[in-house]
C-alpha cells in the first residue's frame, strides 16, 4: 500500500491500520463481548501480511489485555515490525466506571505499564485517549506527554476525541502530531470544524470506527444485533437501535451495490469513503479473525468514483429529507 506521512512526524503509515479495541475481550465497560486471543493474533498477523504497517491500541481496551495480545502478536511475528500506537488517560475506578485522568504521575505510570505489556522499549505514537474537561488537567496531561517525548520513551504524541479549542490549548504547549476522531458515513460531526482545523495546521488524522463499529460491514443484520452478547456495548448504542438501525442497514444495501462494482466488501467501501477526505491520513480498522482481516484490510487501495460518492451523498439527502 502507498504510505502517507502522519502530521509533523517521520511516520510513513499505510492508509489502513489495525485497530485493537475489540480484541480486549470481555469484562470492562466498553467490551465487544468474548474474544479468543489466538483468533486475535491470527487477525493481526494476517493484517500485517496484507501490508498494513501500524497497530492502534489503548491501555483501557480490556484493561490492558489488548496491549498484552498485541505484544504477543508482535513477539511471534517474523516480518518487518509495524509502528505501535497506544493511548492513555482512561482508567477504571473502584465502581467499574471509566474516568479520564490526566495527572502527570498517572500518565507516567500508564506509559510504563503499556511498554511492559507491549514488550517494546519505545512507543511510536502516544495519545491522550479523551480530554479532561478541566483545562488545567488537560494542559498537565499534554505537558506530561511532551516530557515523555523529550525523554525518548515515546517518539511522537497525539490526541484523540479533542475539539478545536482543546487542540489549541495543547498546541500552545507542544505540537500535536495527530488527532484520532470518530469518523464514518454515520458519524460526520467532525467535518464542520475539526477536520478543516487539522488540515490547516498540519495535524494528521487517523479516523476510528470507519465501518460504524461493524454496522457497515455487510455482515450486521437485525438478527445479529439482537443476538449481541449482553456485555457488547453496541447492544445499547443508538446506532444499533431504531430508528437509526433501519437507516443504517439501508445505507449498507447501497454500499453492497457499490462494492459489487469493485469486487469488494461493503466495509471496504465505507473505509474508502472515509479515506477520500483530504484531511484524513489513515483509518483504524478492526478485525477479530484472519477471515475478517481479508475482507477489510485492502481498503486502502480502493478508490471510489465521483458518481459513487454522489450516490452516497444522495442517499443521505433523501433520508434526511
Amino acid at each position: 500500500m502507498q504510505s502517507r506521512t502522519l502530521g509533523n512526524s517521520d511516520l510513513k503509515i499505510t492508509p489502513v491500520g489495525y485497530g485493537a479495541w475489540a480484541i480486549g475481550g470481555s469484562g470492562w465497560q466498553f467490551a465487544w463481548g468474548p474474544q479468543d486471543d489466538n483468533d486475535s493474533i491470527a487477525a493481526i498477523h494476517r493484517s500485517l501480511e496484507l501490508g498494513i504497517n501500524w497497530i492502534d491500541t489503548a491501555a483501557v481496551y480490556g484493561l490492558g489485555h489488548s496491549e498484552e495480545v498485541v505484544g504477543r502478536a508482535l513477539k511471534s511475528w517474523s516480518g518487518p515490525k509495524p509502528y505501535v500506537f497506544t493511548k492513555c488517560a482512561r482508567r477504571q475506578d473502584e465502581s467499574g466506571q471509566l474516568r479520564t485522568i490526566l495527572k502527570a504521575s498517572s500518565i507516567r505510570e500508564e506509559l510504563e505499564s503499556s511498554l511492559r505489556r507491549l514488550q517494546i522499549d519505545v512507543i511510536d505514537l502516544y495519545q491522550i485517549h479523551w480530554p479532561a474537561q478541566d483545562a488545567a488537567e488537560l494542559e498537565e496531561g499534554w505537558q506530561a506527554l511532551s516530557t515523555l517525548q523529550r525523554e525518548g520513551k515515546v517518539r511522537w504524541i497525539g490526541v484523540s476525541n479533542f475539539n478545536v479549542d482543546q487542540m489549541r490549548r495543547a498546541s500552545a504547549i507542544a505540537p500535536i502530531t495527530s488527532l484520532q476522531p470518530k469518523y464514518s458515513l454515520i458519524h460526520r460531526e467532525v467535518e464542520a470544524e475539526v477536520l478543516p482545523y487539522c488540515e490547516r495546521h498540519g495535524i494528521g488524522v487517523i479516523a476510528y470506527s470507519p465501518m460504524g463499529s461493524g454496522l457497515l460491514t455487510g455482515t450486521m443484520t437485525r438478527e445479529r444485533v439482537a443476538r449481541l452478547p449482553e456485555d457488547d456495548w453496541r447492544k445499547r448504542h443508538a446506532d444499533f437501535i431504531e430508528p437509526n438501525l433501519s437507516r443504517n442497514l439501508a445505507l449498507v444495501e447501497l454500499l453492497e451495490q457499490i462494492a459489487r462494482n469493485h469486487g469488494r466488501t461493503p466495509g471496504e467501501v465505507a473505509i474508502a469513503w472515509t479515506l477520500q477526505n483530504p484531511a484524513v491520513t489513515g483509518a483504524i480498522v478492526g478485525a477479530r479473525s484472519a477471515k475478517q482481516a481479508d475482507g477489510v484490510m485492502r481498503a486502502g487501495d480502493l478508490h471510489l468514483s465521483g458518481d459513487e460518492i454522489l450516490q452516497i451523498s444522495e442517499f443521505f439527502a433523501a433520508t434526511t429529507a
